[in-house]
Formats: C-alpha cells, sequence, structure tokens
C-alpha cells in the first residue's frame, strides 16, 4: 500500500472530484453490491452526476439500478441506505451540502451508527455518506461544516480529507468497512473540471498525485504536512492550506518554525501523532473553519491537557470561525472565518 502523498507525477495529478470519482469506480467495479443514491446522481445521458459531478458518467457504466436518482428526501434516501445495508448492499449516499444531513437526523444519528451495537454485533451497516462543507457565500443554511455533530455520535467513522490523493484512498477504504462512514469534503478544494466551476482559493494547487495502483488511505493516520520545531498547528481541508500559507509566511519573515499536521480522519482520531509532535514544540494551535465553541478542536484540547499537559510551555489555542450563523455578504463572510492573517497573528503570538 501506498502511504504517502510525496510522490510526484505530473502525468497523473488529478483533483478531489477525479479521484473521488475513480476511488468509487474502481469500488463499484470491484463489488457489485456497491451502489450510488441521492438527487440528482445521474440523469443520464449526459447528467451531472450530483451537485458536484462527482458521479458524472458513472450512471452511463453502471446503470440505474446502481446510480439511483431520488426525490428531494434526505431522510428518504438516508434511510433506504440503512436498509440496504442491514441487508447487505453497500451504499453510498450523497448530501449535496451538507446542511441537508439536519433532514435525516433520525436516521443518522439513531438508526445507521447504532444497529451494530443494539444487535450485540448481529447486524452491520456498511454505508459511506459523502458531504460537501464549508463557507462559499451561500449564507447561513448552505455553508456549514458540521462534521463535529456527527463526531459526537458513538458509531460514525468521520473522514475530512485535504488532497486527491486522500479522497481516492479514504472513499475506498469506507466503502471496504463495515461500519458508517462519513466523508466530509469541502467544496472549494474540490477544482471541479466537470460542467461545473467553482471558484478556487487563490494560491493553491487543487490537484495532485493520484497513482493507478491499488491503495486504501487507513484511518486513524494522521499526516504531517510541514515539519517545524516551535509551533504545532492541527489543520483540516481549506484552513490547512491556510495554515501552510501563513506558516510560510512566518518563518520567512520572523523566523518561527511551524509543524503542521493533518487528522485526515475525525474519528477514529490519531492523538499519538499530534502528541509526539507537542512534546516537540510545547506549542499548538487547532485550527478548522466550523465554530470555535465545542468544535472537535475543543475535544483535541482536552485531549492534549489530559494526555500532554507537561509539554506545554503556553495556553492551547483555537483558530476557528465565529459563533455565528454564517453571511450571506461575502465581506462579513470573510470577517467570520478563519484565515491565513488570523493564524500567522495567533502563531507570533504564541512564540514570541
Amino acid at each position: 500500500m501506498i502511504e504517502s502523498v510525496q510522490k510526484t507525477d505530473n502525468s497523473r495529478k488529478l483533483t478531489i472530484v477525479e479521484a473521488t470519482r475513480e476511488g468509487i469506480r474502481e469500488e463499484m467495479m470491484r463489488d457489485d453490491r456497491v451502489f450510488i443514491i441521492g438527487e440528482d446522481v445521474g440523469i443520464s445521458p449526459g447528467g451531472i452526476g450530483g451537485s458536484f459531478a462527482i458521479f458524472l458518467g458513472l450512471s452511463d457504466e453502471f446503470g440505474h439500478d446502481r446510480v439511483i436518482d431520488t426525490p428531494i428526501s434526505e431522510k428518504a434516501i438516508i434511510g433506504a441506505c440503512v436498509g440496504a445495508a442491514m441487508m447487505g448492499l453497500r451504499p453510498i449516499a450523497e448530501f449535496q451540502y451538507s446542511d441537508f444531513a439536519f433532514c435525516a437526523m433520525d436516521e443518522l444519528i439513531n438508526e445507521a451508527p447504532k444497529m451494530r451495537y443494539m444487535s450485540g454485533g448481529k447486524l452491520k451497516v456498511p454505508m459511506v455518506v459523502r458531504a460537501p462543507v464549508g463557507s462559499y457565500k451561500r449564507g447561513a443554511q448552505h455553508s456549514q461544516t458540521p462534521d463535529t455533530y456527527f463526531c459526537h455520535t458513538p458509531g460514525w467513522k468521520i473522514a475530512v480529507p485535504s488532497n486527491a490523493y486522500d479522497a481516492k484512498g479514504i472513499i475506498k477504504t469506507a466503502v471496504r468497512d463495515d461500519n458508517p462512514v462519513f466523508i466530509f469534503e469541502h467544496k472549494l478544494l474540490y477544482g471541479s473540471k466537470g460542467p461545473l466551476k467553482r471558484e478556487v482559493p487563490g494560491g493553491i494547487d487543487l490537484t495532485c498525485y493520484v497513482p493507478e495502483e491499488e491503495y486504501l488511505i487507513p484511518f486513524g493516520k494522521a499526516v504531517i504536512r510541514r515539519e517545524g520545531t516551535d509551533v504545532t498547528i492541527v489543520a483540516t481541508q481549506l484552513v490547512l492550506y491556510w495554515a501552510m500559507s501563513a506558516a510560510e509566511r512566518i518563518e520567512r519573515e520572523e523566523g518561527i518554525s511551524c509543524e503542521i499536521i493533518d487528522p485526515v480522519t475525525l474519528v477514529p482520531l490519531d492523538i499519538e501523532t499530534i502528541l509526539k509532535s507537542v512534546s516537540k514544540t510545547n506549542r499548538v494551535i487547532i485550527a478548522h473553519e466550523d465554530t470555535l465553541s465545542f468544535g472537535w478542536g475543543a475535544e483535541v484540547a482536552a485531549l492534549i491537557a489530559d494526555e500532554g499537559f507537561s509539554y506545554l510551555d503556553a495556553p492551547i489555542k483555537r483558530v476557528c470561525s465565529s459563533d455565528v450563523p454564517m453571511p450571506f455578504s461575502p465581506i462579513m463572510e470573510k470577517y467570520v472565518l478563519p484565515n491565513e492573517e488570523r493564524l500567522y497573528k495567533e502563531i507570533k503570538n504564541l512564540a514570541t
């Protein structure tokens, strides 16, 4: 198995959209129990393949028995997935926006993650739910990052891939898992080359090397994206890229060296890698796009305080979105979100 994204090959650079689609296609070819279900996921010929074109062309290849278009009912989609998974199939469901998960909370909280426990292990629910997250000038009901809600529910595995290499390996691992898996994907990191074009954050290359050969990404294994000695930063998805940019700038301007950790999965969480880094740097910042209060960053901070308090030379800091609904105004949205400048200031305050 390939465990690193360090290898490069310009002839095989894919976007998250392309890599996720490739991973799903491989799993559908490998296992005829795998099927796709959601709103506008097929609509062939010439359909859009879901709201961000992840499934583009798969209905033409596998047919509508395995790429199932549904009415606009998230509750029905997840209910069908739970039943199908319990009967031995392996569904992949899509929410057009992660915000719509709240329309199916009974199925997502009381059904999918609890059936294995309630049956003493006799029932399995091998289903995958994909959901775009993150703010993108869509206001309070289409811009949330609700991963923490599901981290709080025992039974779910939670993945937050930040690049195409991880996206493909994660979807393949998730499909093969006998437990329900939530994959949250940041919509501004898709880099779609399909019919749906999205604005791209400045300066970020949304493609990376994705090998053609078989590989899986293990759950519960964080990746050190940048090595450093002065401050540890734990960040996910788009905020990870802001952290990388801030780290490069502050090392150039102030000589402060940051180590940046991408958890890759939040459940299970690789706290060992985080603690090892903190034991070296003695300072830590946790950054994510979810709101500050009660986010998953608070849990990471608590774990560090419980298991690594003696390593710390300064308080644990968090850089997150403000505790308000996401504004529709682009100016106000930018004010609410974590960003490179906020990270730069927090790193400097912490390290000096």
